[in-house]
This record gives C-alpha cells, structure tokens and sequence, in this order.
C-alpha cells in the first residue's frame, strides 16, 4: 500500500505546492483560464479516454446508481446534521449564564456585560439562511472531476477505472448542475433568472457528457495508434493542470477564519459519507476495485464549484471556501483508510 500511496500523493502533493507557490507570480487570470482549459478540453480527453477503457460486463450500471443514492444520503445527513445544529446552538445561547463569583453582590457593570452577550429580544438563532445553504452544498458536493479523476487512477487497476469516470459523469450533472444550483437557488438569491431552460441548456453542454457518451460509443472501433497514444497521453497532461489548478485555487481561498464552522460538514463529506457509500455497496455484493473507486469517489473534497454557485447565489462564501480547504487536507488522511477498509 506504501507504493500506490506514493505513487497517488506524489503528483498531488508535488503540483499542488507548486500552485500555491507560483500563483503570486503569475498573471491573475491564467487560473480562470486553466480552469476553462480543463473544463472543456482537459477533462473531456481524460474521460474520452478512459471511456474507451470501460469494462461494461462488470455491473457498472450501479455506479450511477450509488452516486445518485449517496447524493440523497448526503443531502439526508446535512440537513440532519444541521438541525441538531441548531439546536444545539438554541439550547447553548439560552442556557443560564452563572455570574461571576464577588466579594458582594454582582456590580452593575458586571450585570450590564453578562446582558450584553444574550441575542435580542425576536432575534433568530443559529446559523442564516445563506450559512445552511452552503453548510449543505460543502457537506454533499464533491471535487469528483479534478480531484477524484486526479487521484483514482493511480489507486484502482485499468479495468475498474470506468467505475469512476461514471461516477464523476453522474456526480456532476445530477450533483452540481442539479442539486446544486436548485440548493443554491433555494438558500440564496440570484441577480440572474434561474429558467429551467437554462439549467437543461447547462446540463447538455457539458463536455464531459459527451465525451463520455463517444467515448463509450466507440470502444469497438479501432483507432490509428497515434490517436491511441494521444488519448493516452491525456493523463500527463490533465492531472498535473488539476493539481496546480487546485494549488492556485487554495491560495485564493479566504473565510480560513470560518475553519471551525466547517468542520461538520468536513466530517459528513470525508468520513460518513463514503464509509456508507462502502457498507451499503459491500451489501449490493460489490467488492475489489470496483467498490474501492465508487467509495473513493464518494470521499472527494467539497468542490470548487461550490464556491461559484456561492458567488452566484450570494451564499456564504466564507464557510464554502473553509471547506474546500479543510477538505482537502483531511484527504491526504482518509484515503490510506479506504484503502485499508475496502480494498
């Protein structure tokens, strides 16, 4: 396990630092512009190609099937989660508060501070509304593309990776163009009209989609060995411009001040989630790399995207932003343990 964990957090670790060391050298938009070259180049090769890799004797049909399951299991978990939140946070503020110990009766001063730090009289306590909106998109939506098609790779054999790519393909259309938008349009406003139109116009212009689709499509027809090995080549290409994507996206991230409120939602994406996603695929008989990929998949960091719908919508950016980067952190720790659990 020593050699794949190597071999996956290598090129992790190595072009990620580079991204937060050299993005205050370079031009302010050359992030947005990898990001985009990713998007609708990068990405949609290195799924091309993995595509015409698939294995579809393997029941991979389930693979949708468990990401949309474990979209409704994380949407289920946050809200929970959130709700006991609050409260929590109910009880904590309208518990009584013991005054201090004097050597007489409690001054005037010291009464008019302890009033000071009761909420007004109607006040609403807990978390905004902008606050549960992007407590619930940290806490469902995962980096599968960048990230998960990054790092899975080098942790499965070739023949399962198809079990990924499916599950990103899926994750992304029905996690960040639909559950996404439609929480981030609930929780929050937008200066935009939110047609359904223009979410099915977004939905079929993913690049991903149809590189999947021709790529599946096209298994059986054999292709020059120069577009072979250029579709192979993806990989030396895309990976490396995800891992300084995410390294310059780091360093742009500001709200770290907001760590602690993102460490609930950081726990439910990183832990809980993929260690159900890995029990209730062991019960559907799934076992090797085929659930290894599906739990890996599900155990991805709360993804960038996020962040843009909180743009867009006016979430709280602050709590979006603490758990990308929390998330990412706790990555390097969780991974070694779905390899040890579900392998």
């Amino acid at each position: 396990m020593a050699d794949t964990l190597f071999d996956a957090y290598l090129p992790l670790v190595l072009w990620t630092g580079l991204g937060l060391i050299t993005f205050r050298f370079i031009p302010q938009a050359f992030p947005r512009f990898l990001g985009r070259a990713l998007y609708w180049v990068g990405v949609p090769w290195q799924i091309l190609a993995l595509a015409r890799q698939t294995d579809y004797a393997q029941n991979i049909g389930l693979a949708p099937v468990v990401t949309i399951a474990g979209l409704i299991l994380g949407l289920l978990l946050a809200w929970l989660s959130l709700q006991a939140y609050q409260r929590w946070l109910a009880r904590l503020v309208h518990a009584p508060l013991p005054l201090p110990e004097t050597h007489g009766l409690p001054n005037a001063v010291t009464i008019d501070s302890l009033a000071a730090t009761l909420p007004a009289e109607g006040a609403t306590v807990g978390l905004s509304r902008s606050q549960r909106g992007s407590f619930i998109l940290a806490a469902t939506i995962g980096n599968t593309g960048f990230i998960g098609l990054g790092l899975v790779p080098a942790l499965i054999s070739q023949p399962y990776l198809g079990w990924a790519v499916f599950y990103s393909v899926t994750h992304n259309i029905v996690g960040t163009y639909g559950v996404g938008v439609f929480l981030a349009s609930y929780y929050g406003r937008s200066q935009l009209q939110n047609h359904w139109s223009v979410q099915l116009r977004d939905v079929l212009s993913v690049p991903s989609l149809w590189a999947f689709a021709i790529g599946s499509l096209t298994r059986s027809v054999p292709l020059p060995d120069a577009i072979e090995q250029g579709l192979q080549a993806s990989l030396w290409f895309v990976i490396p411009g995800a891992f300084l994507l995410m390294g310059m996206r780091l360093s742009q991230l500001q709200g770290w001040h907001s760590l602690q409120l993102a460490i609930l939602p950081t726990l439910l994406k990183m832990l809980v989630l993929p260690l159900a996603i890995g029990l209730g695929t062991t019960l559907l008989g799934l076992s090797g790399d085929a659930r290894l990929a599906l739990v890996l998949m599900a155990g991805m960091p709360s993804a960038f995207a996020g962040l843009i719908l909180a743009e867009e919508y006016e979430l709280d950016r602050e709590l979006i932003a603490s758990s990308i980067a929390l998330s990412t952190i706790v990555l390097l720790f969780t991974i070694p343990l779905w390899l040890l659990l579900f392998r």
